[in-house]
């Protein structure tokens, strides 16, 4: 060999797939959400669990970072887990072990569980691809009593969670890298990332944190007409309602305009609804679904085009592990619902004990039901709870020096406004990190709380926000907004100008 040739062969990376070489919107998608707070809140939990905890003034990380209820304590709901586990071992219902399953599992879970495997056989086996027949049947009735109109059990589909359920959505729509997705600012790293990955623009348009977070038409016009100048081909609205990170839910009225501007401007609307029973003012503003309020307004609407996406992850239920999930078609063309069951067909179908999951929110425990006491007191108890939290966490970042809160209307997060030092700004552009990116690094580092920056969801430019749950266990939240504004006090002081 010369020993060009050799020099050649020596330069060759000895790995075929590098970080160069793989697909290059992988590389463009960023998710904050489970970014580098998350990954160094992982990394204390290892020093603290392997006997490094003098390095710290905790002695445990606080993931408010993500809405993952049960990680921060919150119980299952208890007939749900009954249903679940017996579906996941059916020779418990076997003749000769009935008077023990009946002293430990009340009736209605019995009797549910029975009736979901005669339907459903076992849960290792592969599922319809659209999901089971009878838990869409379910979701369709349970659409039907919420909104009092009619819906299809065929227009259905169950999904690993609503995420699963938007993606698939954004594949179907993005037909060129020119396509355009209208999404709101501050949005859910899940858009943008989904965007990213498939090549597609988001078009972004701002919610209004003056006015609680709302959404004005007017700005929805002046985004569509910014994008279509630049000649993308803008083919959906996302509104994720009530709101993440935002926490607002919107008028009815504010949703009447949102449909009306989209039928003008052809726009498909995808609504984003998993957060529908964690409804904070629930006189002033209750949850109305997109599709209720589209059927109300007659036959103008007809053959508007609405995607409508809910989960188990969220509400009183919690079960973010489960990937249980459904989204609805309303006026979507057959050959489109169609394609859409081939894409859904190509990974087989969505987990079954998701799907059950799925079964138990649309058709919980009724008045009468043995398990209904049970439910309804689980379910309060965590409702009422949130409440208070929710209070009780805008209040603390209200008396922030520099900071301002609007309260939770719905959902399960806030997002204050930091009004940062000017020397804490400089030292995170010398630390080669967002202003608000830096605050929260340091708030991690002094406190054991992980949250996300407001970076990591869109923001105006100029202002400096963060995210933060208020999931931490309800015994244990006067320690936890001591620690914050303890921290918050000590950063101030640091970086005063």
């Amino acid at each position: 060999m010369s020993v060009s040739n050799f020099a050649q062969q020596a330069s060759k990376p000895s790995k075929i797939l590098t970080y160069e070489t793989i697909n290059p919107h992988v590389k463009r998608v960023e998710y904050a959400v489970r970014g580098e707070l998350a990954i160094c809140a992982e990394r204390i939990k290892d020093e603290l669990s392997n006997g490094y905890s003098h390095n710290y003034r905790f002695d445990t990380v606080v993931n408010c970072n993500i809405g993952n209820p049960q990680q921060l304590k919150q119980k299952p709901i208890t007939f749900f887990r009954q249903v679940a586990s017996l579906m996941e071992y059916p020779d418990l219902l076997l003749p000769e072990n009935r008077k023990q399953i009946e002293f430990l599992y009340p009736s209605d879970a019995i009797d549910r569980a029975r009736r979901l495997l005669k339907q459903i056989g076992s849960i290792g086996a592969y599922s319809h691809s659209q999901g089971i027949p009878c838990i869409r049947d379910n979701v369709a009735k349970f659409i039907e009593e919420r909104d009092g109109y009619p819906a299809e059990q065929s227009s259905i589909f169950l999904t690993q969670g609503a995420s699963a359920g938007v993606q698939s959505i954004l594949q179907l729509l993005i037909a060129h890298s020119n396509v355009g997705i209208m999404i709101p600012i501050p949005q859910y790293p899940l858009y943008t990332a989904t965007l990213a990955l498939y090549d597609a623009q988001p078009v972004p348009y701002y919610l209004d944190e003056e006015k609680d977070w709302g959404l004005d038409i007017s700005q929805l016009a002046s985004s569509l007409s910014e994008g279509r100048s630049k000649g993308l081909d803008i083919r959906a609205l996302v509104i994720i309602n009530p709101g993440n990170p935002t926490g607002q839910c919107l008028t009815e009225q504010n949703m009447r305009e949102i449909i009306d501007f989209c039928h003008k401007e052809r726009i498909i609307l995808m609504a984003d609804e998993v957060y529908q029973t964690n409804i904070y003012q629930p006189a002033e503003r209750p949850f109305h679904s997109f599709k209720k309020v589209l059927r109300s307004m007659g036959e103008k609407y007809e053959q508007f085009e609405l995607f409508s996406f809910h989960s188990v992850s969220k509400g009183m239920i919690g079960e973010c592990g489960r990937r249980g999930g459904y989204y609805e078609c309303t006026g979507i063309d057959s050959p489109v619902v169609d394609q859409l069951y081939k894409l859904a067909s190509v990974s087989l179908c969505p987990n079954v004990q998701g799907q059950i999951m799925v079964d138990l929110m649309v058709q919980p425990p009724k008045c009468g039901d043995e398990s209904y006491a049970l439910y309804q007191k689980e379910l309060s108890g965590i409702y009422e709870s949130l409440r208070r939290r929710s209070i009780k966490l805008s209040e603390c970042f209200n008396q922030l020096e520099g900071v301002t809160c609007n309260n939770a209307q719905g959902s399960m997060y806030l997002f204050p406004q930091i009004r940062l030092p000017q020397k804490s700004i400089e030292a995170a552009r010398q630390a080669s990190k967002q202003p608000d990116e830096f605050y929260c690094l340091a708030m991690l580092n002094a406190t054991g709380v992980c949250v996300v920056p407001g970076s990591g969801f869109g923001q105006k430019a100029d202002t400096w926000h963060f995210r933060s749950t208020f999931l931490p266990p309800e015994e244990l939240f006067d320690g936890f907004c001591e620690r914050l504004q303890r921290f918050h006090h000590e950063f101030f002081e640091k970086y005063r100008d």
